[in-house]
Order: C-alpha cells, then sequence, then structure tokens
C-alpha cells in the first residue's frame, strides 16, 4: 500500500495479481483500478507532491504512472517504463526531489527522467527486501537485506555508511518522522527493535508480543507510537518507548497480515491481508468520531482524569491492560513464555555453575545483535 501525500482519503493498493487499485476512503470505494504488472506488485510508492506514483512487479519493470485517470477514450498507460536487468523487490520516493530508490539484487538510485540509476549502492551479495528513505535527514536510506543485515547508506557519498546483522532476518523497517537518527525494524524471530543509527551495537528498545514473523511497520506522523503487522494475523499498536504493545486488533476471517498504514491524520490504521481485504481501523478504538459536543467533550475529559488518577489500583489496571486474543495466539504466547522461562532458568544455572566471570550478562536490547560493521 501507499498513502497519498497531500489527499487524506485517498490510498493506493497493489495486489498478487498485478493489479493496482485507488481507494477513496470516505465513500469507501474504488475510484480507480489499473492492471499495472504481470505477476506481484513487490512495491508502490506516490510522488512528493501526489501528482503521479510509481510501481515495481516480478516483470522487471519500474512503472510511473499519473494520479489522475485518463481522459474518456484515452488507454491507460503509464508516463514512463524502465526495464530492469532483475527483479525489484522495493521502491520508495526521496521526500523534496524527483528521485526514488529501487532495492534488488542492490540498491539503485533513479532520476525520473532518465531510465539508467544515478548510482548503485551495494555491500555484499544478497538480495534486498526492502528500502527507505530518511524523512528528516532526507540523504540517508535504509535497507534490509536477506541475509540478516540492516544497511544504512548515503546518497551525499555514493556509499554504504554501516550495517548491523541480527539473529534473523528483518523484513522492513521505518523511519521516526519526529526523530532523525530513530528507525524501527520488524523482525523474523516475532520481535520488532527500535535502534538509533549512531549506536547499532545495543538496540534502544526490544517491542515484544507478537507470537509470529512481524511482516511490516509504520510509525504515526506524531513519531510516538508505531503499528505493526505479523504473520500470527493480527496488527499492534506500540508506543514507540515501551517493550509492550497498548492495543491488538483482529477479526475471525483476517489472515496474514502483509501490510500497514498509519494515516496522516494520526486517526486510522489501514491493513491489507491475505484474504484480499484492506481494513480500516481506528488509531484509538475507543474514540468517539465525528462532532462531540461541549458536554461529551468534557465528560471525555473527565473520564480519562479518572484513569490518570486511578490507574495504579490493581482493577483498573487489570482492564486497562486485559485484551481478547485469539485462542491460536493466546496459546501460542503461553507456549513462548513457557520457553523463555526455561532458557532464562538454564542460562542462570550455567552462570552459577561456571566460573565467575566466564558467562558474560548480555541483555536482552544485546543479544540478538551479532555485528555491527563500519
Amino acid at each position: 500500500m501507499a498513502k497519498h501525500p497531500e489527499s487524506l482519503s485517498t490510498v493506493l493498493s497493489g495486489a498478487c495479481d498485478g493489479e493496482v487499485r485507488i481507494w477513496n476512503l470516505m465513500k469507501r470505494v474504488c475510484i480507480r483500478t489499473l492492471q499495472a504488472h504481470e505477476g506481484f506488485v513487490r512495491g508502490m510508492c506516490t510522488r512528493f507532491c501526489g501528482t503521479s506514483f510509481f510501481t515495481v512487479g516480478d516483470d522487471k519493470t519500474v512503472k510511473h504512472w499519473k494520479m489522475e485517470a485518463p481522459a474518456y477514450g484515452e488507454a491507460e498507460e503509464p508516463i514512463n517504463t524502465i526495464l530492469g536487468k532483475t527483479v525489484y523487490t522495493g521502491i520508495d520516493h526521496h521526500w523534496k526531489k524527483p528521485i526514488f530508490a529501487t532495492c534488488g539484487h542492490q540498491v539503485d538510485i533513479w532520476d525520473e527522467q532518465r531510465t539508467s540509476p544515478i548510482c548503485s549502492l551495494t555491500w555484499g551479495v544478497d538480495s534486498i527486501n526492502s528500502v527507505k528513505f530518511n524523512p528528516i535527514e532526507m540523504n540517508l536510506l535504509g535497507s534490509c537485506t536477506s541475509d540478516r543485515n540492516i544497511v544504512l547508506y548515503d546518497m551525499r557519498q555514493s556509499t554504504a555508511l554501516k550495517k548491523v546483522i541480527l539473529d534473523m532476518r528483518t523484513n522492513t523497517l521505518c523511519w521516526n518522522p519526529m526523530e532523525a537518527f530513530i528507525f524501527t525494524a520488524a523482525n523474523e524471530d516475532y520481535n520488532l527493535y527500535t535502534f538509533d543509527m549512531r549506536f547499532l551495537g545495543k538496540a534502544l528498545m526490544v517491542h515484544m508480543n507478537h507470537v509470529s514473523a512481524v511482516l511490516d511497520v509504520d510509525y504515526s506522523p506524531t513519531g510516538k507510537e508505531f503499528v505493526s503487522a505479523s504473520f500470527d494475523k493480527s496488527i499492534r499498536i506500540f508506543p514507540a518507548d515501551k517493550g509492550h504493545s497498548r492495543e491488538v486488533y483482529h477479526t475471525k476471517r483476517m489472515q496474514h497480515v502483509i501490510t500497514v498504514k498509519w494515516t496522516s491524520d494520526n486517526k486510522y490504521i489501514l491493513c491489507g491481508s491475505d484474504e484480499m481485504n484492506i481494513r480500516l481501523w481506528k488509531a484509538n478504538a475507543s474514540e468517539k468520531l465525528g462532532v462531540l459536543t461541549p458536554r461529551e467533550r468534557a465528560a471525555i475529559n473527565y473520564n480519562q482524569k479518572l484513569k490518570e488518577k486511578f490507574q495504579h489500583h490493581p482493577q483498573i489496571k487489570r482492564i486497562n491492560r486485559h485484551r481478547h486474543l485469539p485462542k491460536m495466539i493466546y496459546s501460542q504466547a503461553k507456549e513462548l513464555r513457557i520457553m523463555k522461562e526455561a532458557r532464562r532458568r538454564k542460562e542462570l544455572n550455567r552462570r552459577k555453575h561456571s566460573k565467575p566471570g566466564s558467562i558474560p550478562l548480555v541483555s536482552e536490547k544485546q543479544k540478538h545483535i551479532m555485528a555491527v560493521v563500519k
């Protein structure tokens, strides 16, 4: 999926049959459909001004499309088509310049007016899953590779800056829109890791709760929270500075959630899943939609203050923390807790029966990081 940079009611989606749809969220209807690629649509991004968008697919092409539908009688044709040498697995547009980046065998930086890349960035030979421009330091890019690396690049030097190697593969990352050096990575080991790119030797925070691989992540416009999509058929909202989710969303019909977006007005969350549906959720589940009367607003504020005043009372704390979970997620979470406790007990026993100092004490924020290469 891709968000329109200027219109809150417009969102774009690409599917496994090569079809791209543009949706009007207010009317909840598809306003335009086009056959963009043969095979999967692997990535989408909109231009910073919102006049056009780019797609990449399994047919090794990058296509540039107008946001507006063609006039009556005109054919549905892309503005420009670039035929590449390998399959592209992701694309992202620069936040201010007519430049975009694609990833596959390597990261390529393209000018919109040219059919060959300005420069190619690579470090190693493995395939790259996703690439993202930093919204603040706009010359910085982050990418995730299938050999468990997160690689950071600088366009000004046309070179890679540094990389961090994790335990398991990272599927995608998202930069914090309010803090230039902070990004969050969605990993195959069921966790999300928030890093400061200046100090990659230790994660700022490990976000746990998912019971299967995390496939996508997106920050809220305020930078205080982010939403994650997982293979366990649920999406979760995490505060950026806390290790556990504040909210979990799921339905009986929802299958593996592939992509997730937080709308630019900070009120809604969009998710796309395997059973061919896009779902729209409230970012704050109990928030009342529509115009509030002064009495309603006063009552909401009063209730909020009551919750804050008694937040440490055991019953209030339990109500605030409790979320209904599907049986599958509940039983898997219980099993993971038992496994984690067993590992912790084993480590304590090894430390107790070993020579003092022979087994170093490693925190949860460091134990999943294999190496940092500069």
